[in-house]
């Protein structure tokens, strides 16, 4: 299968489902990590300029542990709008993956650039079929794919329904997300936690709820003309 991951912020995809991602990648699947914003706000000491072009080398090194292919939108951090250009630009990384399973945030995530991008794909799915609706990639043509959403940071506002074990992919996770050493110390003075308890701690958390040691939680997305009949998580 063709997996598209879309996160708002260069990490975000990583921290949420990057251990889901690693099963894909085990498993032979083609990964896409799609990251609408440049991080451009993301330090403390460097300029907007600088820190995007720091986040967007860590983007591409991360996104290459697993093997998925980045598509980099490049919208301004935290300023993220519903438009007509932010919706063509995420139609067409549709026609450039082609997926078969997406992979999107909360439609009410506790961040505006992650709950718009969440509903901007999940309004949006659909329109990659769409010809009259240029971009410039072609059409898609294959039937509109499932949608899953991931968790919120400590999963609040969240309640899952599906989860994937990721005991043995939590190593690769934290690998990821070390390539995005400019946000290390980001997160400790923003949140007071460091990267490796970010991801620890909900992992334990959600898998204490599946019945395994580490997990990730999702929820489908449910509307007309994608219902699920089975699940595309790895290892269903």
């Amino acid at each position: 299968m063709n997996v598209l991951f879309v996160g708002a912020h260069p990490d975000d995809i990583e921290t949420m489902a990057g251990g889901t991602a690693a099963r894909y990648a085990k498993e032979g699947h083609k990964l896409f990590f799609c990251v609408a914003t440049n991080g451009n706000i993301g330090s403390a000491t460097l300029s907007s300029k600088e820190i995007a072009e720091v986040r967007h080398k860590e983007a591409l090194t991360a996104a290459r542990v697993v093997g998925a292919e980045l598509i980099w939108l490049d919208f301004d951090d935290e300023f993220l709008m519903d438009t007509r250009e932010t919706r063509l630009k995420f139609i067409d990384a549709m026609r450039i993956a082609r997926p078969d399973v997406v992979f999107c945030h909360w439609i009410e995530d506790y961040n505006p650039d992650h709950s718009i991008s969440g509903r901007i794909m999940d309004d949006c799915i659909h329109m990659a079929k769409v010809p009259l609706i240029k971009t410039e990639h072609p059409p898609t043509t294959a039937k509109i794919p499932p949608i899953y959403y991931m968790d919120t940071p400590a999963g609040v506002n969240f309640v899952p329904e599906v989860y994937v074990n990721i005991t043995d992919t939590f190593k690769t996770k934290v690998e990821m997300l070390r390539q995005h050493k400019s946000q290390n110390d980001w997160m400790t003075v923003m949140f007071g936690y460091d990267m490796e308890a970010f991801l620890e701690i909900p992992a334990k958390f959600r898998g204490l709820q599946a019945g395994c040691r580490m997990a990730e939680a999702f929820r489908p997305s449910y509307r007309w003309g994608r219902m699920l009949q089975k699940h595309f998580l790895p290892g269903c």
